[in-house]
């Protein structure tokens, strides 16, 4: 579902809608030709009706107003606004269960706006970087981390209409962080990780190697010019790779690996652990149209693996099993999905390939649910390298092609042509990942 449609449940910052951001404010106008038509506008739609009438009460009690016109007074009255922030603080402490003396709830308040902040910056630093200085946030709303100091921008006509989408869109953001680290604190998410770190090194790797030991190997990898799918890989060891010639179509990507001991035989494997960052949690509700991290956010854990071959993968799933009961847990896999040996990725996010090869599952055990990712030697490549496939491609049209693109960098304020830049990005993509034949690193959690 496109986060631009109807049922979107951000309207407030659809820029194509009767809550879009305006050229002008005009509190003391209520009765205007420009207000007139917006009132007949709004009234095309009873949903949007409903949901303008549900913000504008959310507006005047967190401001602790009776009308728009009353904002003017807090424009203009400093120590008015001051008390109406330290009120809002409160509210907002007990809404999102925040507990602590009135500077711990800011200083949370604060870690919101910089998550907010950090969702527009990693999409500027990466999908958007050709275009960095079209979307850089304005100087005054970025310093700005007091909700009330940007709420209270959205109405203040000194402001240009850009930075007034920018305050809007930047609260809404916050709301997301808010939420995520509500349900952060209700799962003891940080917790849970530490324990999954210990489970893995106490019953799943090696003793044989130190905890945070790698073995260092490379991939080399031949692709076709079809569409850059491997052909063919093989390890080779580190002291091998310095002779190698890496010629047209090739790749040579390292590969920080541990090992797992199963009977009297130790395999390698590559691994990357991961806990979601705040601002990657933020970007996955707006892709999901949704608001609720407990319904939209299923992955917070994870653990991606490459072994050398499919048998490697089925002995890996079965010490991952008597790991658990090791450690006096059961473990049960849930929504197995498996291309390796066949088949067809149906991945739900907008712009995944179904070119995708993987086996992909959650692991229930010690009061965890981790999903896992495993691949082989070759799938893995193809996961980084191959066309319509690689992970960076991935990226870009997720972004895109769920409208997340348009609602925070809405055309009419940062006049950029959505589609070019998507294609533009992908073509950047491919053309790095095609035409550089320098070493391609990959760490290892």
């Amino acid at each position: 579902m496109s986060v631009l449609n109807e049922k979107s449940v951000f309207t407030s910052l659809k820029q194509k809608g009767p809550l879009a951001t305006p050229d002008q404010v005009e509190l003391d106008r209520c009765f205007s030709s420009q207000s007139r038509a917006w009132v007949t506008n709004l009234k095309l739609s009873e949903l949007d009706v409903t949901k303008y009438r549900a913000l504008r009460r959310q507006i005047f009690e967190f401001l602790d107003i009776g009308s728009f016109k009353e904002i003017s007074l807090l424009l203009a009255n400093g120590e008015a606004r001051q008390h109406c922030s330290r009120r809002a603080c409160a509210l907002l402490g007990n809404m999102f269960g925040i507990s602590g003396t009135e500077q711990e709830i800011i200083f949370k308040v604060n870690e919101y706006a910089r998550t907010a902040d950090s969702v527009i910056k990693s999409l500027q630093n990466k999908l958007f970087a050709p275009y960095a200085s079209h979307v850089a946030i304005t100087n005054e709303v970025e310093i700005a981390t007091d909700p009330v100091d940007l709420l209270l921008m959205i109405f203040d006509d000194r402001y240009h209409k850009k930075a007034r989408f920018e305050a809007h869109r930047k609260l809404s953001l916050m709301s997301l962080a808010g939420s995520i680290d509500q349900r952060e604190r209700e799962t003891r998410i940080e917790e849970k990780f530490a324990q999954f770190l210990v489970f893995l090194n106490e019953y799943v790797w090696s003793t044989t190697q130190k905890i945070g030991e790698h073995d260092i190997v490379y991939l080399l990898s031949h692709h076709s010019d079809v569409d850059f799918s491997c052909s063919e890989v093989r390890v080779i060891k580190k002291e091998e790779a310095p002779a190698v010639t890496i010629g047209q179509g090739m790749k040579l990507t390292l590969l920080k690996r541990r090992r797992f001991r199963t009977g009297n035989r130790e395999l390698p494997i590559y691994v990357s652990i991961r806990k979601k960052p705040p601002e990657a949690k933020v970007l996955k509700l707006l892709r999901k149209n949704e608001k609720n991290p407990a319904v939209a956010v299923d992955d917070e854990l994870g653990l991606m693996a490459v072994l050398n071959s499919e048998a490697d993968v089925k002995i890996f799933q079965n010490h991952l099993t008597q790991s658990a009961s090791k450690a006096d847990s059961f473990m049960i896999l849930e929504d197995i999905s498996d291309t390796l040996t066949g088949g067809i990725h149906k991945g739900s996010s907008k712009g995944s390939s179904t070119k995708t090869p993987m086996l992909k599952f959650f692991a229930r055990l010690g009061g965890m649910r981790v999903e896992f990712i495993i691949h082989t030697n070759r799938s893995w490549v193809n996961y980084m390298y191959q066309r319509d496939v690689a992970h960076n491609e991935y990226e870009v049209k997720r972004i895109f092609d769920s409208g997340v693109a348009d609602l925070l960098f809405p055309q009419e304020i940062y006049f950029l042509n959505h589609q070019t830049v998507r294609n533009n990005m992908i073509r950047l993509f491919r053309k790095q990942i095609e035409e550089a034949w320098l070493w391609t690193e990959n760490g290892s959690g």
